[in-house]
């Protein structure tokens, strides 16, 4: 069986899920979930994930929710994407601080900016989000300073996992250029075989609800 990503595009944590299956060759499809219209709060997907969130991963009885538990599994199925075992403590340091740090308050800010109607907007939670997103793209522009990946000598798991959200055109007081590190980095992914954009790799586009 094709293992089905429930997800949808504009998500940079399906993303993550997304970009690690494409990457790896594993056997994938997506299943869109139309997350702007309730599709995350219907019956049938809190049947498959209480939490109410994206992206779920299914696969012959195996049903899997959080994007870092999806990608573990990808890369241990496959062996893909993985560091030496003494580096592997170190690539997980770098997922957990992704989730907390990074994605876990770049998706929230992009969503504020860029999702909500104007009159639903919040500039004072915008303006304490922005310099939290900025202070942690700090650390990660002094981490790739002076290397190619985030852990080792090659691309893993902690790669896939922190550019998540860095991708998406949208703006959310991310300025790639600003960042020569961080920049660089992200082309060294895009070269990746088979890397695609997210907007190309999953269904759901911003264009589509326009």
């Amino acid at each position: 069986m094709t293992a089905r990503l429930h997800c949808f595009g504009e998500s940079g944590n399906c993303y993550k899920a997304a970009l690690t299956l494409e990457l790896s060759g594993y056997p994938w499809e997506p299943v869109w979930l139309d997350f702007f219209h309730g599709g995350a709060r219907s019956p049938e997907f809190l049947a498959l994930n209480e939490m109410g969130e994206a992206p779920v991963f299914v696969e012959d009885g195996t049903l899997l929710t959080q994007s870092c538990v999806i990608q573990l599994h990808v890369a241990e199925r496959t062996g893909r994407f993985l560091p030496p075992p003494e580096l592997r403590p170190e690539m997980l340091r770098w997922m957990f601080w992704d989730g907390q740090k990074g994605s876990g308050q770049q998706g929230a800010l992009r969503f504020l900016m860029n999702f909500l109607p104007a009159d639903r907007r919040l500039p004072a939670a915008e303006t304490w989000l922005a310099n939290r997103v900025g202070a942690a793209l700090g650390t990660l522009e002094r981490h790739l300073a002076g290397r190619d990946w985030m852990v080792g000598e090659a691309p893993s798991l902690a790669d896939l996992a922190c550019c998540g959200y860095l991708f998406y055109p949208e703006p959310f007081a991310f300025d790639r250029k600003a960042l020569p590190a961080i920049d660089a980095w992200l082309d060294r992914i895009a070269a990746l075989p088979g890397w695609k954009h997210p907007y190309e790799l999953m269904p759901g586009n911003p264009s589509d609800r326009a």
